[in-house]
């Protein structure tokens, strides 16, 4: 199969995205500066190219999503300079190396009430003539070693005029070049790249010189690569008030998967037959599910997932399970806009814990009568499949008493992938190491169109349900989860419960379903409803929708005792962990605590006995009474 010739810029900024492609198998990358990258793709000399946004313009192009050049600030590379304030030039040089930063000079000039006259000029020279009432516009590498009295940070300058990031580059393409696995391969770079974003900048200081500290930091502070709500919305901006001032024709921003992005004819159904049918644990189809989520009244809805519950577990015993969460790193790549808990690696605050600290937190859980330890962490670029074989083998050795439910799919598709392995032989080393069962992290929502925008450079929906395939064929259970409240629609959550359903249908290694809505606090994302409504409703829909995962979990840690305590009553039958740590949702101001006793008073004042279990749901001796 021929390659997909791609252009990029050298510039240091794109080394992330482009390092990887270097050896790419579906990709052939071709250097070019910001213009010619437009003009080769535009001449049909390439397929695909790093385009500043400014040339997405009058076109028809197709972006890949999820990934981009951009800031959320002050970026160090795209600067307006001169021996005077700027509210005195008269004339302005522009660097004719990228069509985008142009536009964004007159833009931000023109918001000062500063009108000068505009001359295109390379780079060099514009500097070098920008002296008394004359500025210079100066892009890319060669701004780290601009020296004048006047700076003007057009990236900061356009966060203060709008309140929004600045997106400088995306890949794009013609209609219909871009294939899903183009996008994967893409996207495959780019997290790669993020994770030796230390060594690129420690290369770049080799050949250019420099101090490879300050290349570091502008690399993992001062460029974004991932594109989600708040970058899509900057760049829709750029481009419409581009427009409006005449700089740039208007444009329709347009993504590579959009024309397979349709939403499904339903069918006319009757939401009393729904409820009906979901009460009496007949399957109920996508139709049925998104008509009852719409619609259904939510004590209706409730009534009908406690008949549910009660038909399969009617003994009146509602379990429990004594664990720890333990975050083994904040170090990630992704930098999903929903998370306040990562950092980048080399961050202040970065960390990896030492056996030493676990050791401290694994005996704790041990005197509080705990039996597991659910260990996640971020997808941390140093961290091959060795390093989680010797941390397993250590824990199994000297805490045998402890179970290890760890990493959730996408930690292992970054671990397989990290390690050149294939996902079998990875899950299987694992499991020799100790792994005993997987939590259903990062699944946020199996749906595509949402998962671009939210999490751009997590692992797919289908390469999450293929680690979970991969890892009940090999003989793991694992949870599911439900991440909501990011703006989806309820047909969003009804393909992510589908998508669950058809493949517990397959091989039924799922023992449970936990939904939670999203945590807005400290992240760049916002919450469309996270309210205890909400919850409950999606909480019930998934007891009639699921109806082959055996178990539901109440959300307490993120909703609080009392709202759990409904849960058991609209579809659940379990009251979760007593969480002796947690650091993710915390991190997003949720506060959460309880220990056994107060688990088991939320579990009988609402009507039922608690019982504690294991990951399988094994009930353990001693409680039920």
């Amino acid at each position: 199969m021929p390659k997909l010739k791609a252009a990029a810029v050298s510039f240091l900024n794109a080394w992330p995205l482009t390092e990887a492609l270097k050896d790419s198998e579906r990709i052939e990358l071709v250097l070019a500066e910001p213009s010619r990258c437009a003009a080769l793709l535009e001449a049909g000399e390439v397929d695909l190219a790093l385009l500043p946004v400014g040339a997405l313009a009058g076109k028809d192009y197709e972006i890949a999503p999820g990934m981009a050049v951009g800031a959320d600030g002050a970026v160090q590379t795209v600067l307006l300079v001169g021996e005077q304030p700027a509210s005195s030039w008269d004339e302005v040089f522009l660097d004719t190396a990228s069509r985008t930063s142009v536009v964004l000079a007159k833009l931000v000039l023109d918001s000062m009430g500063v009108h000068p006259k505009f001359t295109p000029l390379p780079a060099v020279e514009g500097v070098a003539r920008a002296v008394g009432t004359r500025g210079a516009l100066v892009i890319g590498d060669r701004a780290f070693d601009v020296v004048k009295p006047y700076v003007l940070d057009l990236s900061k300058e356009w966060n203060r005029l709008t309140g929004l990031p600045m997106v400088f580059a995306v890949w794009a393409a013609r209609p219909g070049v871009l294939q899903p696995e183009d996008v994967q391969e893409l996207a495959r770079a780019a997290q790669h790249g993020q994770g030796i974003r230390t060594e690129l900048a420690q290369e770049f200081a080799r050949q250019k010189g420099g101090d490879p500290e300050k290349y570091r930091r502008y690399l993992t502070q001062r460029i974004r690569y991932g594109v989600g709500p708040y970058e899509m919305t900057g760049m829709e901006t750029f481009l419409r008030l581009a427009a409006e001032k005449g700089y740039l024709p208007p444009t329709v921003v347009r993504y590579a998967d959009d024309h397979v992005t349709r939403q499904r004819v339903r069918r006319v159904v009757s939401l009393d037959t729904a409820l009906q049918k979901g009460a009496d644990g007949e399957r109920i189809d996508a139709d049925e599910a998104e008509l009852l989520d719409e619609k259904a009244p939510l004590l209706e809805l409730g009534l009908a997932a406690d008949a549910r519950r009660r038909a399969l577990h009617g003994d009146g015993v509602v379990t429990y399970i004594v664990s720890r969460n333990v975050n083994y790193t904040n170090v990630c790549t992704t930098a999903c806009h929903f998370c306040a808990f990562y950092r980048p690696r080399g961050h202040r605050e970065a960390y990896v814990l030492t056996r030493q600290e676990l050791a401290v937190k694994i005996e704790e859980t041990l005197a509080l009568g705990g039996i597991e330890l659910l260990l996640q962490g971020g997808l941390h670029p140093d961290l091959g499949i060795e390093y989680y074989e010797e941390l397993f083998r250590w824990v199994k050795s000297t805490y045998p008493a402890i179970s290890l439910h760890a990493l959730s799919p996408e930690e292992i598709w970054h671990i397989a992938r990290t390690s050149e392995l294939s996902l079998e032989p990875t899950i299987r080393r694992l499991m020799a190491a100790g792994m005993d069962s997987i939590p259903g992290g990062g699944a946020e929502i199996l749906d595509d169109e949402v998962r671009r925008r939210i999490a751009p450079l997590k692992c797919s929906t289908d390469e999450w349900l293929t680690v979970m395939r991969t890892a009940h064929r090999a003989g793991l259970k694992s949870t599911a989860t439900l991440m909501f409240g990011v703006g989806e629609e309820p047909r969003h959550r009804v393909n992510h419960l589908q998508r669950l359903r058809d493949l517990q249908d397959e091989t039924h290694g799922f023992t449970a379903f936990i939904c939670w809505p999203f945590q807005s606090s400290n992240t760049r994302l916002t919450a469309s409803d996270g309210s205890a409504t909400a919850y409950l409703r999606t909480n019930a829909l998934a007891r009639l929708f699921l109806d082959n995962v055996p178990h539901l979990q109440a959300s307490w840690v993120t909703m609080g005792g009392g709202v759990a305590q409904a849960a058991l009553h609209m579809g659940c039958d379990d009251f979760g962990q007593v969480m002796i740590e947690e650091n993710v949702v915390s991190a997003a101001g949720t506060t959460f605590k309880m220990d056994s006793e107060e688990v088991e008073r939320h579990i009988r004042d609402a009507g039922f006995r608690p019982s504690r279990r294991n990951m399988r749901y094994d009930r353990l001796p001693g409680l039920a009474t």
